[in-house]
């Protein structure tokens, strides 16, 4: 009997699901509104505190694109997006006809540097073209410089539209990521620390830009009897079936980020006596990440030559995912003619890190799998 594949981070039910669903199909709430979103979106809102207004959308990367809509982004514009992320991130620039601006990470958090940030910002403004906002990204679940980058965005008031798509759950000095921004933006695919199947939601801190972000989400209708259009709109609302699942998952959400840190703890243990290879943590105690994915950076120059390629591959034969970090955005065919700012951290970070399978469902048996794979790579180094 061949062994299960053990998955990078794979959807992890809760139990309560499937009522919430049942209860949407039992009163025929089928649609992209109903009792279940509304029911998310308050549960989002106690979460995140800081009195906070959400609207559940169909994906993290709508609600970037509404966020840079709602700042007032339009063709030729710029934005600057940190360079080390998804393309989820900054495909929604180019929606809107605008250019990406891209900065590179610093060492410490992986996230947008706040030096480069500013070199950026002053070297636009010098070419005649202030930036509009700043999309700035809690990588891995790991909260970015988050005093350092708002004292740069405020300096030059530009808003900052804040990617906590893999930071549900993480916090900067006691605050939940997705507060710090103009807008927060989150993630439920089904890769994440909770899912909806698929979808995500914007973090507000009014309801009249909640209320706007639902008339842009529901094909921009205006209050008439037949259906009047003055503005575009988007068809970017979350399911009623959906926000059924996230209601279930939101009772477990907190166990499971407790069960991800202990898979980052699992791999501090892991790799403690082996030179060379360090793992994604928290710099300080103002930190606190969900370790959304553990993360880990491989120096073949202290490991007798043992690269991250080497590990991903060695798992890969043992059937159990892992992946490169983020290949930088600068570095995609896709943005190679965007401005980049930076000194080449990204691109290490992108050359000698891998992800490691991190989800919450993960059992004993799949971590000594795991340990096992380690140890007989390593064991000669």
């Amino acid at each position: 009997m061949s062994q299960q594949k053990i998955w990078l981070s794979s959807p992890h039910m809760g139990g309560t699901e499937r009522n919430f669903v049942t209860e949407a199909f039992d009163t025929n709430w089928v649609a992209p509104l109903g009792p279940n979103v509304n029911g998310f979106e308050n549960d989002l809102q106690l979460y995140q505190g800081q009195d906070t207004h959400v609207a559940a959308l169909s994906s993290g990367t709508a609600a970037i694109h509404l966020a840079l809509i709602q700042c007032g982004v339009e063709a030729g514009d710029e934005v600057i997006c940190q360079s080390f992320t998804f393309c989820g991130s900054i495909n929604p620039i180019k929606y809107l006809g605008a250019k990406p601006v891209l900065v590179d990470s610093e060492s410490t958090t992986w996230n947008m540097c706040p030096i480069h940030l500013e070199e950026a910002i002053k070297h636009r403004i010098k070419q005649g073209k202030k930036p509009k906002a700043i999309v700035a990204v809690h990588l891995y679940g790991m909260p970015y410089q988050v005093d350092l980058i708002n004292k740069v965005a405020s300096k030059y008031d530009i808003p900052v539209v804040e990617d906590s798509a893999e930071a549900l759950g993480s916090t900067y000095k006691g605050q939940k990521c997705g507060t710090f921004g103009r807008f927060g933006i989150l993630s439920f695919n089904g890769n994440k620390i909770i899912t909806t199947s698929g979808g995500g939601a914007m973090v507000c801190h009014s309801q009249e830009d909640k209320k706007q972000t639902v008339f842009l989400a529901t094909q921009a209708r205006d209050e008439a009897a037949h259906y009047e259009h003055t503005t575009i709109g988007y068809n970017y609302r979350l399911s009623n079936i959906s926000a059924g699942i996230g209601r279930g998952q939101m009772e477990v959400l907190d166990r499971h980020i407790g069960l991800r840190r202990k898979m980052h703890e699992f791999y501090i243990e892991q790799f403690k006596n082996i030179e060379g290879v360090s793992v994604f943590s928290e710099p300080s105690s103002d930190y606190f990440s969900n370790h959304w994915l553990s993360a880990i950076l491989i120096n073949p120059s202290k490991t007798n030559g043992i690269t991250r390629e080497d590990l991903r591959h060695a798992f890969a034969k043992a059937d159990i995912e892992s992946r490169p970090l983020w290949k930088p955005m600068h570095l995609q065919p896709i943005f190679k003619d965007a401005p980049y700012y930076g000194s080449g951290i990204a691109e290490e970070l992108f050359e000698t890190g891998l992800c490691l399978p991190s989800g919450s469902n993960l059992t004993n048996d799949d971590r000594e799998r795991i340990q096992k794979v380690i140890f007989e790579l390593f064991k000669s180094a």
